[in-house]
């Protein structure tokens, strides 16, 4: 009768501390940003009591920063939207904590509820709108940090999809 199990072949890993990884700081994966983000979005005291709405453009508010990363919170009022464009170098994770918002890429559109996450590497390419009747409120983790967004005409956007 064979009596060896995982623990006996293996060890008790929490008798090995030293095998096991000390909890970070601050993220490094794409897994510990979209952590950060939900995270964030779970806790409503760190970003209700800021959001503002500004009916001529996009509010935003840089909520926190990391080595290499930033947080940033934005208000949309219906019809309110971004253009079509990317971010340069920077990879993101786009969390909506209140509100629709609508994202277009060159391959369709999406409503995105509160909750919904969209995770992104550098030269994609979308456009994110408020087309509901309700104002929205969305958290948006880059990294590196956003030092660039170039717009896109929607023509560069239809070559893409042909090419």
């Amino acid at each position: 009768m064979n009596s060896d199990s995982d623990l006996q072949i293996a060890g008790d890993i929490l008798e090995v501390p030293h095998l096991l990884q000390p909890p970070r700081e601050h993220p490094a994966t794409v897994a510990e940003f979209v952590g950060l983000a939900r995270a964030i979005a779970a806790d409503r005291s760190q970003w209700e009591h800021l959001v503002q709405y500004d009916a001529t453009s996009r509010w935003y508010h840089r909520l926190r920063t990391g080595p290499g990363y930033e947080v940033w919170l934005l208000s949309w009022v219906p019809g309110q939207g971004s253009g079509l464009h990317d971010h340069g170098p920077s990879s993101g994770v786009l969390t909506v904590l209140e509100g629709t918002l609508t994202e277009r890429t060159e391959r369709g559109t999406r409503a995105l509820a509160p909750g919904a996450q969209r995770v992104f590497a550098p030269g994609y390419v979308h456009e994110v709108v408020n087309d509901a009747l309700q104002p929205a409120v969305s958290l948006h983790v880059y990294y590196p940090g956003l030092t660039e967004m170039p717009m896109h005409t929607r023509c560069a956007a239809e070559a893409v999809r042909v090419a």
